[in-house]
């Protein structure tokens, strides 16, 4: 690796990776453009008339004022900042006329005519999005009308994810230095933050949120780190209803060969609380080579999966040296880890088959009650297991049992489920 992980955690610390801080507090209000922030009224050409004129005088930044704002799909330019004032709504239209098809990047490929983010940046190095105002995917109407399309369908694989037209909350591509600080993104009708393609790129003091009252918001993933490196997420809050981070990249058998999805690596998830979700963090569904993450001193309070690893048998995947520690657990539910078979849409292929590894992962300084240890289980034939540590853990589990099969150097060091010492798996 070009930065060593040494050298990566040294330049977060001191933030020289991502170089001068915000861009100046001042800027123009979106308002001087247009937007009227009325009932009824859709400011999207009013918004984007801000970021072109912003763009072409050199850049600048573009406050949204307080008050709500409905729009479509938003372009940022090379050169211009979005900052949303305390009070300040930017809402999704759930017209989606107001967000046409176009190629974009989704579930780890460019799928050629699919419904744009709400803030959508390209190329935009040095971009800043701040304040803490909120980003709204006004997603509600959008989830039951997926549901109901689900339920109608006579297999559950006939109505893939990007069957129906839904927004993503912002889509970062191919851009370095990019800081994501105080914002609230709540209500999307897909992902909340997808970042592809980025380099040092920091997100920090962000909420990523789904209404309690809403049991299942479908795709609602909080962060996904798609074939980026450099990654800094702290101080964030989740609750969410599918994976609160997730690593993503290709997918199927050709998945390495893919120069558009580079490995997910060097990523630091810190200070965040975990509230609701599926996984705190989760290698897939896409995920094909994930390596260098490390999730410390963090809080996780709802019954999700702390350490997921989603093994597909079509693809060949490659996650290593990947470490939580200092974890504080606090629910009746979840799993400290699970890593086994993923089948959900996957492609049927002949032999000989993909093959795949999961090594190198550390679960250390864990204190606090959860639901289970969890599972370790390959694809049989394509998955290693080896070289997975639990140590320092002081834990109460409603489930104390580990399903390992089929894992080499699997240790446990001062390790104590429900009061007692383990030193090996507990079968079930």
């Amino acid at each position: 690796m070009p930065t060593s992980r040494r050298g990566f955690a040294a330049l977060l610390a001191t933030g020289a990776v991502l170089g001068g801080g915000n861009a100046t507090p001042f800027g123009r209000s979106i308002r001087e453009f247009g937007a009227r922030g009325a009932p009824g009224v859709i400011d999207t050409a009013a918004i984007q008339q801000g970021i072109d004129t912003l763009a072409a005088r050199g850049g600048g930044r573009l406050v949204v004022p307080e008050g709500t704002f409905v729009s479509g799909a938003l372009f940022l330019r090379p050169g211009v900042h979005l900052h949303l004032a305390r009070g300040a709504v930017l809402k999704c239209t759930n017209d989606m006329a107001h967000f046409p098809p176009r190629r974009t990047r989704i579930e780890g490929h460019f799928e050629p005519s699919f419904t744009p983010a709400l803030i959508n940046a390209e190329g935009c190095h040095g971009l800043r999005i701040s304040g803490e105002g909120v980003l709204d995917g006004s997603g509600r109407p959008v989830w039951d009308e997926f549901w109901r399309r689900r339920r109608a369908a006579r297999d559950p694989h006939d109505f893939a994810n990007t069957s129906l037209p839904r927004a993503r909350l912002a889509f970062i591509a191919n851009s370095r230095d990019v800081v994501i600080e105080d914002v609230t993104f709540r209500n999307s009708q897909f992902w909340n933050l997808h970042l592809y393609a980025c380099e040092d790129v920091r997100v920090r003091r962000a909420r990523f949120t789904v209404p309690d009252n809403y049991p299942q918001a479908p795709s609602s993933d909080g962060i996904d780190i798609d074939s980026c490196r450099r990654v800094l997420v702290e101080d964030c809050y989740f609750s969410v209803t599918d994976d609160c981070i997730a690593a993503k990249g290709s997918k199927g058998p050709h998945a390495r060969e893919d120069k558009a999805s580079p490995p997910v690596e060097q990523v630091h998830v810190r200070g965040c609380h975990f509230r609701r979700g599926h996984h705190a963090f989760a290698c897939g569904s896409e995920a094909t080579v994930v390596r260098d993450v490390l999730v410390e001193d963090c809080r996780v309070s709802g019954a999700m999966v702390l350490a997921q690893f989603k093994l597909r048998p079509d693809t060949p995947q490659l996650y290593e040296r990947i470490v939580f520690r200092a974890i504080t657990l606090d629910s009746d539910g979840g799993a400290l880890i699970a890593a086994e078979p993923w089948t959900q849409y996957r492609e049927a292929l002949p032999p000989p088959l993909p093959q795949s590894c999961l090594r190198a992962v550390t679960l250390a300084d864990l204190r606090g009650r959860f639901g289970s240890f969890g599972v370790l289980r390959p694809n049989p034939g394509q998955t290693r297991i080896e070289d997975i540590a639990f140590r320092d853990i002081d834990v109460e589990l409603g489930d104390p049992a580990l399903v390992a099969d089929d894992v080499a150097r699997l240790s446990f060091t001062r390790v104590r489920v429900n009061a007692k010492e383990r030193t090996a798996p507990l079968p079930r």
